[in-house]
């Protein structure tokens, strides 16, 4: 999930040469650099550091959106496994009562034979399409009561009911099937795509990964001087807020002492967001140094939406488990106006999330290989944030 930027010449640059033996000497150097480079492989393919480091980015991204369909795939899943339990749990218990309600109309068929009515034929009976169809066969029904004509049209609902029920689970054992083997490439594809990065990384050579590292943390105090410069615009922000408050408040308390009456003040409107935003970070927080593994949602280990999820559940505020859902799961508010418990979403596929704590900062699980931690919220360039929404 790293941003990315245009790679640096590396190696020195040649000055101007002022003297012909200089320019000799540098023209041999030339030659002998190029002669050296000839002799190389031609076959030697290998991307440079640049390259690797944006790859191994782009296939953190997707092992991230990966895990967020694989987080949805699984969530169905199991809303589908609780449903088809729950239907399978119906059937039998109808089946059941259908199986009592046969063996009554059994003894309904035998009563009427006893009565002078034809013998009952009993494979016909069980074979019959409905016991309607039987007793009007057996030319029955006009000599029944009225509770056995009940008992018979009880048994032909019941049976009814029982057969549309075992076709809706037999219809939802089929999606949990076709919901199961979806759940199983998804998990396919975030092990992969974490399979490569994983190679890529691991043909480094020492003076590479050291290379790299330089790398990010560049990268890292770029996004903290970008949270310092928001952290400051938000300041400016709210003292032109409540300079405008004052000058509100004052204008009010002046016209209610000329009209003789009092003024009283009210709480922030925001209160209570800020008492439940309190509660999520608190959780958060306790959460740091715990490491990311895709599909977590605690409480040892936790992905980036199962960490928002668990730190709002802190709050009494319930979020959905994946990161397209709970884009959408409050209000959306500028950057600028971003405040302590807002959620911060990334990337135009809304593949992750963390939680702002203020000043430009946030906690959020990373990708995998890390750890829950604060970070800017510019960790991967400006152009990554996609939206905040405050859910609560």
């Amino acid at each position: 999930m790293a941003s990315h930027r245009k790679s640096r010449p590396t190696g020195s640059r040649v000055a101007g040469i002022r003297t012909p033996a200089l320019a000799t000497a540098a023209l041999t150097s030339v030659a002998l650099l190029s002669q050296s480079a000839n002799a190389a492989p031609e076959t030697d393919d290998k991307p440079s550091l640049e390259e690797v480091e944006k790859k191994v980015g782009d296939l953190y991204r997707q092992a991230g959106s990966a895990t967020e369909k694989y987080n949805a795939v699984k969530e169905k899943t199991a809303k589908q496994r609780k449903r088809v339990d729950t239907l399978l749990d119906d059937v039998a218990q109808r089946t059941q009562k259908l199986n009592e309600a046969r063996e009554e109309l059994g003894s309904i068929a035998a009563a009427q034979y006893r009565t002078g009515a034809s013998a009952p034929d009993t494979a016909t009976f069980l074979l019959a399409d409905t016991p309607q169809d039987y007793f009007d066969q057996a030319h029955l029904m006009d000599r029944m009561t009225g509770r056995q004509k009940g008992a018979v049209d009880d048994y032909v609902a019941q049976q009814s009911e029982t057969m549309k029920k075992r076709q809706e689970a037999t219809e939802s054992l089929e999606a949990l099937t076709e919901s199961q083997s979806d759940l199983k490439t998804a998990k396919a594809t975030v092990q992969t795509k974490l399979a490569d990065a994983r190679e890529l990384l691991s043909k480094l050579t020492a003076e590479e990964k050291a290379r790299l590292a330089a790398i990010e943390k560049e990268k890292r105090e770029e996004a903290a001087r970008q949270a310092a410069e928001l952290a400051r615009q938000q300041a400016e922000q709210r003292q032109a807020q409540d300079a405008a408050a004052r000058q509100e408040t004052s204008a009010s308390a002046s016209s209610a002492t000329s009209s003789g009456s009092s003024a009283t003040s009210s709480a922030p409107a925001d209160s209570s967001y800020a008492t439940k935003a309190d509660k999520a970070l608190a959780f958060a927080r306790a959460q740091i140094g715990k490491p990311y593994v895709w599909g977590a949602v605690g409480p040892d280990s936790y992905d980036c939406s199962g960490l928002t999820q668990a730190a709002w559940k802190a709050a009494g505020v319930t979020l959905p488990r994946t990161t397209y859902d709970q884009v959408n799961a409050g209000t959306t508010v500028p950057l600028s106006q971003a405040q302590p418990g807002d959620l911060v979403f990334f990337y135009d596929d809304v593949t992750h999330v963390g939680i702002y704590i203020g000043n430009g900062m946030m906690i959020h699980a990373p990708k995998p290989g890390t750890y829950v931690r604060e970070e800017s919220v510019y960790y991967d360039g400006e152009s990554s944030i996609h939206s905040v929404v405050r859910p609560a």
